[in-house]
């Protein structure tokens, strides 16, 4: 389920870029965010063929390079863009009352879990075979490298550009009014970065909802290729795609997804079930600091992400009721 939610993501962030990049040519457009949506759809839809998780390992390491580039350019724009006169006034203050201010630091705890919870996905797959620990803490470190240093590098440099006026999706602020802050050919090719790098990503986040679903239909007497497990796999891999395209063009506001995403999925997988697991298996003295650590943990964590999925419910549903299902946002 999380992971499928980032497929989501994924197309809807997919669906944003490509329409910045159609903005470019024709700043009066008539194109609706949800038509770019769709067209992002298809290339998911093409790449979701790829057989196996195994198929992807180049896809995957592309996408790698992909994300420090995009990072790199997001960082340079926001340092451009800070530092010239074209750039909006900065503001810091906080927006909105106390009640929406409180609910706005759980609904970020929640967008937070998001952001750097993709290690649970490493720490998983690194389980599958021995040597569990080299292979996980290995990964790990590549996994939080590259964590910190894209989300901080373009968090800082953004919100130091833009302040609170900072979009869910950065390059969005790199438009004011159709009009380009940087040169247009920056602009496109940061947003053709990012596409390439959304599609890769959402190919793999895939994975996990093709593999339960070819778990049912597919016939493992059968060759990969036959056709008794072709026709099933492409009927539920386009399934699954139509049906994350479809939710991703019905409710196109990227903060909100990654908020729910957090609350009810990374929250729990993180820092919930992990200790109780390591209670359960382990079986440490109910006197011990650890047992009572983990459970502090996991109380504490249980409560965030209660009050963290309110909040963003709540969030979707404010915003549903400014921009309606399919809004051109």
């Amino acid at each position: 389920m999380v992971c499928y939610g980032a497929v989501i993501a994924c197309t809807l962030l997919g669906g944003q870029c490509m329409k910045a990049i159609y903005l470019l040519s024709q700043p009066n457009g008539s194109m609706k965010l949800y038509e770019f949506v769709i067209i992002f759809g298809f290339l998911m839809l093409v790449l979701a063929q790829i057989p196996s998780f195994h198929s992807l390992r180049h896809i995957n390491l592309l996408s790698l390079f992909l994300c420090l580039a995009y990072s790199a350019c997001a960082a340079a724009a926001s340092i451009y863009i800070g530092n010239s006169s074209k750039g909006p006034t900065k503001d810091y203050g906080l927006k909105g009352d106390a009640e929406s201010q409180i609910f706005g630091i759980f609904n970020a705890i929640a967008i937070i879990a998001t952001t750097y919870g993709n290690g649970i996905i490493p720490e998983i797959q690194a389980t599958i075979a021995p040597p569990v620990k080299g292979k996980m803490f290995k990964g790990l470190c590549v996994c939080y490298t590259v964590l910190i240093i894209t989300f901080f590098t373009v968090a800082i440099t953004g919100y130091w550009a833009f302040g609170n006026h900072s979009e869910g999706l950065l390059l969005s602020n790199f438009l004011d009014d159709g009009n380009p802050l940087v040169p247009k050919w920056f602009i496109l090719m940061t947003n053709f970065f990012t596409i390439l790098q959304l599609s890769a990503v959402g190919v793999v986040y895939l994975q996990p909802t093709n593999e339960v679903l070819e778990r049912t239909f597919a016939d493992p007497k059968s060759k990969e290729l036959s056709a008794r497990n072709v026709i099933p796999r492409v009927v539920s891999r386009s399934l699954s795609v139509v049906i994350a395209t479809t939710v991703a063009a019905m409710l196109p506001f990227f903060g909100d997804i990654n908020a729910v995403i957090g609350a009810f999925g990374f929250m729990p997988l993180d820092f919930i079930l992990p200790v109780i697991f390591f209670n359960l298996t382990f079986k440490p003295s109910k006197r011990s600091l650890v047992f009572w650590l983990n459970v502090s943990i996991a109380v504490v964590f249980s409560a965030l992400a209660i009050i963290a999925a309110i909040a963003a419910v709540r969030q979707i549903v404010l915003d549903a009721k400014t921009y309606r299902l399919f809004a051109n946002v």
